[in-house]
């Protein structure tokens, strides 16, 4: 899917994933003032379309290349 839109994360923004919880939970803070990105979109170099690159967004930051994607955990 990479290469479609920017896709937000739940992960607070940190510069690695050194505080990232081992159980893949998402990184929470209480002052949590931007979000993770990732994967790249319609209108980025190809080297950003992976899924380990991430970038920093303000929390209301809007684009026309940043979209979601829907997941529900498995039961």
């Amino acid at each position: 899917m990479h290469g479609n839109v920017w896709e937000w994360t739940a992960d607070c923004w940190t510069p690695n994933h050194a505080s990232a919880p081992a159980d893949g939970a998402p990184v929470e803070t209480s002052a949590c003032t931007a979000r993770v990105i990732k994967g790249g979109a319609w209108n980025s170099g190809g080297w950003r379309l992976r899924a380990a690159h991430r970038l920093p967004k303000p929390v209301g930051a809007r684009e026309n290349d940043i979209g979601f994607r829907v997941v529900r955990a498995a039961p």
